[in-house]
């Protein structure tokens, strides 16, 4: 079965409660919660006191740490209320180390590869990784169009957890629409993050029905 994690970056941030319990009710089954620290992206979200409030919710939250040297907050999001926690490839200089601190703070260890990144940054660490999100948009900003070329690159992911044996859930951030989800989950991805095309639908649970069916 897919699963589907709206962006909590497209909602209405006056409504924010309003928006999970919306999510929640359409069939959603994470709220993806990114984290941007001005640095490793151009832009800036949310913090702790906001994760606090959203891991009060009805969903899981899946936070995705788009910061630099994410070991220094890992421990403090995982306290917070995330149940899994994705820290970049990028992003730091000891990737091992990040994703045992995050699996020893009791919530799922995730490792994100940006588009241009190779597959091979990941090979290594599959075994301490229980979700790889690939990045389909240059992280940063929400409502941009899906990179073509990472279609194959989820592919070559799935083809690489396959041959290591890794149950790893693969996510993939960027550019999710009703029209391109059938091809990002044909290529292998397993979990799938909404963010405007979601919010600004029609019938939530019409899309994520739509989604999820592929």
């Amino acid at each position: 079965m897919i699963k589907v994690a709206p962006s909590l970056l497209s909602a209405n941030f006056l409504n924010l409660g309003a928006e999970i319990d919306r999510m929640a009710r359409a069939g959603a089954d994470y709220l993806h919660f990114d984290v941007m620290d001005g640095c490793f992206v151009p832009n800036l979200s949310f913090g702790l006191p906001v994760l606090e409030a959203a891991a009060k919710g009805p969903l899981p939250v899946d936070v995705h740490l788009m910061i630099d040297r994410p070991e220094r907050y890992v421990r403090d999001f995982a306290r917070a209320g995330a149940r899994i926690v994705t820290v970049h490839a990028e992003a730091t200089a000891h990737l091992r180390r990040a994703l045992d601190l995050i699996r020893q703070e009791g919530c799922l260890a995730g490792v994100a590869l940006n588009p241009g990144t190779p597959l091979s940054c990941v090979e290594y660490v599959l075994d301490a990784a229980d979700l790889v999100l690939v990045m389909t948009v240059n992280p940063g900003f929400g409502g941009q169009k899906l990179i073509a070329a990472c279609v194959r690159k989820i592919a070559d992911m799935r083809a690489l957890l396959d041959r290591a044996g890794s149950s790893a859930i693969l996510e993939v951030d960027g550019g999710v629409s009703e029209r391109t989800a059938p091809q990002l989950t044909e290529a292998g991805a397993t979990m799938l993050v909404a963010g405007s095309a979601l919010f600004g639908a029609p019938d939530a649970a019409a899309f994520i029905r739509a989604v999820k069916a592929g």
